[in-house]
């Protein structure tokens, strides 16, 4: 008989098995298979995630760590990680996920807004902790069956850390994130003061739109620096899928064990900037589709316009099939990108490489948002638009009149959560887990290019 392949691997663990029944796979991807288990001590069902990336494990259980006790944010109950092997994230199991409740349609508008406002502050979270999770769409928002929202798949997430990081986990009760962010009392403090208050009490608000990315600004560029990223899309297809109905809290010991990764370093990237290969390319923010490395939070803002577009009208709103066609479907809609619509936007690294002929009628949003109200377009145009610095952040959404205008949010209990079978296959129709190559040059053959000795320029029409 051939000996188990690697991915199952986590079926010969002891200590795993020893806690835990590894009933079967329900998920997997490159990076990533996950397991439905169940806790041998009181038969609680969990998800068994066994993340074949060090710096995708450590990345995901840092982020998960710093979110401990966030009402929308998967819970992870422990993790096992030792020399040469895999690291296994247990983590709560929820049996379906958004983009299911998308797929079955008739969602009306009470629950539409009720599965926003669970966005909205699963993400709020995460950016006032410092936190971009840089792959924001409806498969990685899982719901409960009870009709929790909760955010997962931190696996490309990035958090502020200080300068000087050198990759290796301390044993000790704080994360270095967390310490980090211990260090800017001033700071945080005042980022914090965002979620004293939620939509219903508007007046309350201690920080504009300004201040907010001020802050986050200052933050970035005088005290932190992301920790290095791989030049790779970690991609983790339906890894994320199946994780929860299980309630019980992090035990504090569980976590503190140490852990050490290396930082794989990238060509000429001394302070350890962001890539631009991230995130799933139907929700990618259009700096990301120049190469920007310089960019924060505002990445998931743009995602998130486009998942609620999605969860509006059921379908995606700009589903390319390659980066260039999808920079494409947005000017369409958008309009051209220039210095009008984007300040700034000539700096972008690939801006000089791919430049599209003029429209002179773009769509509009309105357009492919179809029976939508003024409210919900006002809504998803807040963040899906050009210029970073004026998308709204999430706090900002969650005090919008369309949450407080009748229809009102349902209660969660009210919710209509979709069944899925363990181990059912949740490919979707059009490619929501489809990534293909990051290169676009094999769909260039009909376009005119024109090459240097250093550098190609691209114009599409």
């Amino acid at each position: 008989m051939d000996p188990p392949a690697k991915s199952w691997s986590i079926h010969m663990r002891s200590e795993i098995t020893a806690k835990y029944d590894v009933i079967g796979r329900v998920g997997s991807g490159a990076y990533a298979d996950v397991y439905e288990g169940r806790r041998r001590s009181d038969g609680a069902a969990v998800a068994l995630k066994e993340v074949h990336d060090s710096q995708s494990a450590s990345r995901e259980i840092e982020a998960l760590r710093i979110l401990k006790g966030s009402q929308n944010v998967v819970v992870l109950h422990e993790f096992f990680w030792r020399e040469d092997e895999d690291a296994v994230l247990v983590l709560e199991f929820l049996g379906t996920d958004l983009a299911a409740v998308i797929g079955k349609g008739g969602v009306g508008v009470g629950e539409v807004k009720r599965w926003m406002v669970q966005a909205l502050s699963a993400v709020d979270e995460c950016h006032r902790n410092m936190i971009v999770h840089r792959d924001l769409k409806p498969a990685n928002f899982l719901v409960s069956d009870d009709g929790v929202l909760k955010l997962a798949d931190f696996g490309q997430a990035r958090i502020l850390v200080e300068c000087g990081f050198d990759g290796h986990q301390e044993d000790d009760d704080a994360s270095n994130s967390e310490r980090s962010l211990q260090q800017h009392p001033e700071a945080i403090s005042q980022l914090d003061n965002l979620n004293q208050t939620e939509h219903e009490n508007p007046d309350q608000r201690t920080l504009s739109h300004e201040e907010y990315f001020r802050v986050l600004d200052e933050m970035k560029t005088k005290s932190y620096s992301y920790d290095t990223d791989k030049e790779a899309n970690i991609h983790d297809g339906n890894t994320s899928c199946l994780a929860t109905c299980t309630t019980s809290d992090i035990d504090d010991e569980l976590c503190k064990g140490s852990f050490t990764y290396e930082a794989e370093e990238v060509g000429g990237n001394e302070l350890g900037c962001l890539t631009s290969c991230v995130g799933t390319r139907w929700f990618r923010a259009p700096e990301l589709l120049y190469g920007s490395t310089d960019y924060g939070v505002e990445v998931d803002l743009w995602s998130l316009g486009c998942v609620f577009a999605e969860l509006l009208t059921s379908k995606p709103l700009f589903p390319g099939t390659s980066d260039v066609d999808q920079l494409s479907r947005i000017v369409s809609v958008l309009g051209n990108i220039n210095e009008e619509t984007w300040p700034g936007c000539p700096k972008l690294p690939d801006y000089g490489k791919i430049s599209f002929f003029k429209v002179e009628n773009p769509s509009g949003l309105e357009a492919c948002l179809p029976n939508c109200t003024p409210d919900e377009v006002s809504l998803v145009k807040r963040l899906v638009c050009y210029d970073p610095d004026k998308r709204a952040t999430a706090m900002e959404l969650l005090q919008d009149k369309y949450f407080s205008e009748v229809p009102l949010p349902v209660p969660v209990s009210e919710l209509r959560v979709p069944l899925i079978s363990i181990g059912q296959d949740k490919d979707r129709p059009g490619g929501h887990n489809e990534m293909g190559s990051d290169s676009d040059l094999e769909e260039f053959r009909t376009l005119n290019i024109t090459t240097t000795d250093s550098d190609f320029s691209i114009q599409i029409p």
